[in-house]
């Protein structure tokens, strides 16, 4: 993976942030650690780096922030806990880069609609612009290619927002497609359109882990006033299981450059 000279100039300057920004005990492994754990994970397909980091995360307390921790603190990173949607921002932007620096730095591109901006206080600027719904991060492309209607035969239901309606994997179809399935990819859960509240269409998403002929979801598991946990279950079981009436999903394909 190459970067430009002015992608490592911006991550040099944002790790120097995350020093500064970040509590002293805010995650698991500090920035050298979390460097070699990239360099390790580097020859591996996309798809398993990102499950990789995914699962470093299990065990990780979960936010229970009503906007996000990341959000209210203005920060990049904030991984003392995590939502499902930091979880899968931050486990993403870890494995497509070389560095805590240009993971940062890539947060920066991919987690906003038109870029995240760093203050001279070190801290983001522009959270009102993020990506809020997860069904944005779909429609944008930066989160991977949609491979949904690869998977299997889709269901159509309704959309909000804009969107007439979207194609989804149902759940009593996800068990003839674990087969399909391959570590790194996105799961986005869509709620029923009958208990949406505020027009949003997805209501969850985790990342997957493939181990052989088993599929895992590694997810932040979890409520925001109820506390929980990143964990890695079952995939299957969890689906059939789940109060969600289908899927989407993403994929990091091999070949593709870095968003």
């Amino acid at each position: 993976m190459v970067f430009s000279s002015g992608f490592k100039c911006l991550a040099l300057s944002i790790l120097s942030i995350m020093l500064l920004a970040s509590p002293a005990n805010a995650f698991l492994l500090d920035n050298e650690e979390i460097g070699r754990l990239q360099s390790s994970l580097s020859t591996q397909e996309k798809g398993e780096r990102i499950a990789a980091w995914a699962e470093r995360f299990v065990g990780t307390p979960y936010d229970p922030d009503p906007n996000g921790l990341y959000v209210t603190t203005r920060r990049i990173v904030a991984d003392e806990s995590v939502d499902c949607m930091y979880h899968t921002f931050r486990s993403v932007e870890l494995a497509l880069t070389n560095t805590p620096g240009e993971a940062a730095a890539l947060a920066l591109r991919l987690r906003f609609h038109t870029g995240g901006v760093i203050g001279d206080d070190g801290l983001v600027q522009n959270y009102d612009e993020r990506y809020q719904y997860a069904m944005d991060m779909v429609r944008g492309g930066r989160w991977g290619e949609d491979v949904t209607s690869t998977l299997g035969g889709t269901l159509s239901v309704r959309g909000e927002r804009g969107l007439n309606h979207v194609d989804i994997l149902p759940r009593d179809g996800i068990p003839k497609s674990l087969d399909r399935m391959r570590s790194g990819d996105i799961v986005f859960f869509v709620k029923d359109p009958e208990k949406r509240v505020v027009g949003e269409i997805v209501g969850h998403l985790g990342i997957l882990k493939r181990e052989g002929d088993e599929v895992y979801l590694i997810h932040a598991s979890g409520r925001k006033n109820r506390g929980g946990r990143v964990a890695k279950v079952p995939f299957g079981s969890y689906t059939a299981n789940m109060p969600f009436v289908g899927i989407m999903v993403t994929r990091f394909e091999s070949k593709s450059p870095a968003p």
